[in-house]
């Protein structure tokens, strides 16, 4: 049973001491008005137990015994208001009748039990009052006067005794649920707002990790390719310098323009990652929830610059002629506009195959196939298997093994279908579909 300060926990100093008081002060309150309730009780019982010709020690001992029962009001209050109803027929017990029913009221007992004992202490004090006004009306000789006069005070005074602290209880009692209420919406708002914050941190984090995959992704894509072609023709411009030098000065050219071109991506891709302020900015700085929407404007700013499409490919595919390597391109149905994403993935798509080809097969035969369908874009990028006397000397290129993997995970992110693997001649087939939606713009 929940009583008066047990609410509190939170508010103030909760050093906890002994039995049911949480607060030393609370124990110090009750112990207080327990010993004024004592003092009244015993005086009370005396001037009683005198005017109705008993002991005046007996009354004095009821009043020891009836007192103190107040230092118990926090944990047991319905106990406190039953003994001061049964000393009220002694006159006694006023402090203890009104502390009583104002702890009982602000406490967590049950509304019905509060309404049954404040009546048995209306009625109780009432009766008494009652009594003891006609008493003194009769000893005062005043029979004469109005017949309400007795029954309206009496009523008065019950009323004064009993109902003020029965209100002041109730008021403070649902004043109390209401802050602990609050309290404990508080409460729930702070650990919502807590996960809020952390929910958005992971958010944050996993933008970043897609930024960076997705630049690094984009990165090894120019890279790689720029560069396979220019060790190409590096190699080749070494084995014909002396015996052809107008191919030799072919190649360097080549070479050149490809490092450019290379450079100029480079430049691109790297722009993206350049703040708009102009000016450098620590991590400390830059608010949480500006990550993810610094990511995303990212992402949105790599795929409205001008990047590569599939109208490209045809340049991509006389570029690896350029290096002596056999290439064919097909395309079947009409060509049409995709949107920039579907385009560029196509386009690294085909780029990274051919790649590959110029790592792993050189002096292969490349056929490279686009379909241009109804609800989708498809391309195969099929070679046959290496040839030894096609490879130039000092051509051999190194592998980090993460073309394949970028081309997967760049049609998986639109929906696609990839697939790749060896055929049965020794050579390698690269085939993806990616849907789109009719119009340019997705």
């Amino acid at each position: 049973m929940t009583a008066t300060g047990a609410h509190q926990d939170g508010t103030g100093t909760t050093t906890r001491t002994w039995l049911w008081w949480e607060r030393r002060r609370s124990a110090a309150l009750d112990m207080g008005l327990a010993l004024l309730s004592t003092l009244e009780c015993v005086g009370e019982g005396a001037r009683t137990a005198e005017r109705i010709g008993i002991p005046i020690s007996l009354g004095i001992l009821f009043g020891l015994l009836a007192g103190p029962v107040l230092v118990l009001r926090r944990r047991w209050p319905i106990a406190v208001v039953l003994v001061s109803i049964a000393v009220t027929p002694l006159e006694m017990g006023y402090l203890l009748t009104i502390v009583g029913l104002y702890t009982l009221a602000a406490s967590e007992v049950p509304r019905r039990i509060i309404a049954t004992l404040a009546g048995m202490s209306l009625t109780a004090t009432l009766i008494i009052s009652f009594v003891r006004l006609h008493q003194d009306v009769q000893s005062a000789e005043l029979v004469a006067g109005s017949i309400w006069y007795v029954p309206v005070i009496a009523a008065m005074v019950s009323a004064a005794i009993t109902l003020p602290p029965v209100l002041l209880g109730l008021y403070i009692g649902a004043r109390r649920r209401l802050m602990e209420s609050l309290r404990e919406r508080a409460d729930s708002l702070e650990q919502e707002l807590s996960l809020l914050a952390d929910r958005a941190e992971q958010r944050a984090e996993w933008a970043r990790t897609e930024e960076r995959t997705r630049i690094a992704r984009e990165m090894h894509d120019v890279v790689a390719h720029r560069v396979s072609l220019m060790v190409v023709h590096a190699a080749a411009l070494q084995a014909v310098a002396l015996k052809d030098p107008p191919k030799a000065v072919k190649n360097a050219a080549l070479v050149g323009d490809m490092g450019r071109q290379a450079l100029t991506e480079l430049r691109e891709m790297l722009g993206v990652l350049r703040t708009g302020d102009g000016g450098p900015r620590s991590a400390a700085s830059v608010p949480l929830a500006a990550v993810g929407a610094a990511a995303a404007a990212a992402a949105a700013a790599a795929a409205v610059q001008d990047g590569p499409s599939l109208a490209d490919v045809e340049d991509l595919v006389e570029q690896s002629r350029q290096t002596g390597m056999v290439v064919e391109l097909a395309v079947q149905g009409e060509t049409r506009e995709y949107a920039p994403e579907i385009e560029q993935t196509a386009f690294r798509v085909v780029q990274e195959a051919l790649t590959n080809v110029h790592k792993h097969a050189a002096g292969a035969k490349v056929m490279v196939r686009l379909a241009h369908r109804d609800a989708e874009v498809a391309m195969q990028v099929e070679n046959g298997a290496p040839d030894a006397a096609g490879t130039a000397p000092g051509a051999a290129l190194p592998s980090g093994g993460n073309g394949l993997v970028g081309m997967r995970e760049r049609v998986l992110a639109l929906g696609g279908v990839f697939v790749s693997g060896p055929t049965d001649t020794g050579g390698f087939r690269v085939s993806a579909v990616l849907p789109h939606r009719d119009g340019p713009g997705g």
